[in-house]
């Protein structure tokens, strides 16, 4: 077997490194999980709002044609 040449430190370091990056794995996944779900509720939320707007120009808009309806009519 070939004797290794690096030294002990290094593999030490990049083995701890290695291990560290193992070890956060479950949580960085389930931050992201948290962080698309949180997204995508402010996504529909906003959207919600933005659909309750447009009713309330298109309801404001056939108040005002049906007054101008109303006012059109000769007696």
């Amino acid at each position: 077997m070939q004797k290794s040449t690096v030294n002990a430190q290094v593999t030490d370091s990049l083995t701890e490194t290695n291990t560290l990056v193992v070890g956060q794995a479950p949580s960085v996944a389930v931050s992201t999980l948290y962080q698309a779900t949180a997204q995508a509720m402010g996504n529909a939320a906003h959207n919600s709002t933005v659909i309750q707007q447009q009713g309330s120009i298109v309801a404001q808009a056939v108040g005002a044609q049906a007054v101008n309806l109303v006012y059109s009519i000769k007696f």
